[in-house]
Formats: C-alpha cells, sequence, structure tokens
C-alpha cells in the first residue's frame, strides 16, 4: 500500500476554498486492491476537494474505459465508463467510515486517504452483464452463429398429448364433475 501515497491529500496546508487533484489509473492500481477483473485500465479521476471551515467535500468524477470480457461472446473489449461519487469529510473522536457518503476522521489528522473510493468508484461503474458491442449489432457474425449453433433445440414432438400422465386426466375429471 506504499505505493498509493500519491493518492493522500493533505488538506492541513489548504486555504478555504476549492482544489482539484487528477489521477491516472491503470491497472497497477488495481493489483493493489487484488482485483483483477480487468484486462487492462486506462481512466482519467478528477477529485475537487472544498475546504470549509468545519468539514471536507470531495466530488469524484471519472471517465475512461476498462477492457473486459464479453459475457456472452468470451471476446475482449474496451467498455467505456464514467461516473460521479460525493463524500463528505467531518472530524469526530474517532475514524468511521461505514457510512458510504460520510467519513469521519479524528481531530487532528492532517490527511485523507482517496484511494478506497477512486477504486469502488470505478468497480461499480462496470455494469454486472458485459456485452460486447459487435454482439448487440450483430457485426460478430461468426460468435453469433456459433451461439444459436451451440443453443439448445426444441423438441415438439416428445410433447404430445399422448405423453401425459394418466393421473393427471383422472385429477382434470375431477375438476369438470362438479
Amino acid at each position: 500500500m506504499n505505493n498509493l501515497k500519491a493518492y493522500l491529500i493533505p488538506f492541513i496546508g489548504l486555504k478555504i476554498g476549492k482544489h482539484q487533484f487528477d489521477y491516472q489509473v491503470d491497472n497497477t492500481f488495481f493489483a493493489h486492491f487484488d482485483y483483477d477483473e480487468f484486462n487492462d485500465a486506462s481512466v482519467k479521476v478528477s477529485v475537487v476537494l472544498e475546504k470549509k471551515s468545519t468539514l471536507l467535500e470531495l466530488d469524484f468524477q471519472h471517465k475512461g474505459t476498462v477492457n473486459v470480457p464479453c459475457d456472452v461472446s468470451g471476446e475482449e473489449f474496451d467498455l467505456a465508463i464514467k461516473g460521479k461519487l460525493k463524500l463528505v469529510v467531518k472530524f469526530g473522536d474517532d475514524f468511521n467510515d461505514e457510512n458510504e457518503e460520510l467519513l469521519i476522521l479524528p481531530h487532528g489528522e492532517f490527511q485523507v486517504n482517496v484511494a478506497q473510493y477512486i477504486y469502488e468508484s470505478i468497480v461499480l461503474s462496470v455494469p454486472l452483464r458485459r456485452i460486447h458491442p459487435g454482439v448487440k449489432d450483430g457485426s460478430l457474425t461468426e460468435v453469433i452463429e456459433k451461439l444459436e449453433a451451440l443453443a439448445p433445440k426444441e423438441n415438439k414432438e416428445s410433447v404430445q398429448k399422448n405423453d401425459i400422465d394418466p393421473r393427471w386426466e383422472n385429477l382434470k375429471k375431477l375438476l369438470t364433475d362438479k
């Protein structure tokens, strides 16, 4: 975690007002969190820290691409992602990060670590179902044809009236005997 020192923002010497911090995130960043879902990542993160007299407001915005495998075809593709996150930092007696929008730092703290919040906002901006654009628009014809060939076929011949269990026929008679 020593390599994440760049994500420590020392706020003690900053003047009251807005301050911007920019980061370029790639796979080495995600390796610190043991996250290997992305084949490649290139995400630009902008953090605007607004220092007020009693609290700090952090606005995170990220935009970029991550290379992920398609859930349907298995083909790798670059998925465009973007997202926002707001965080309020207050000061109290003990450290508390139980609330996702509020961070409480102990009095006397002079810096805030934003690495975890950057990580979470990027990972949560990736959709659960990742589908290659070629599957959606039909340009990956080889893959689509192979998927259709391997799809299970409906066997209409096996579902005939003669295949119905006679016990069910007797139960149906009870309904009509009223």
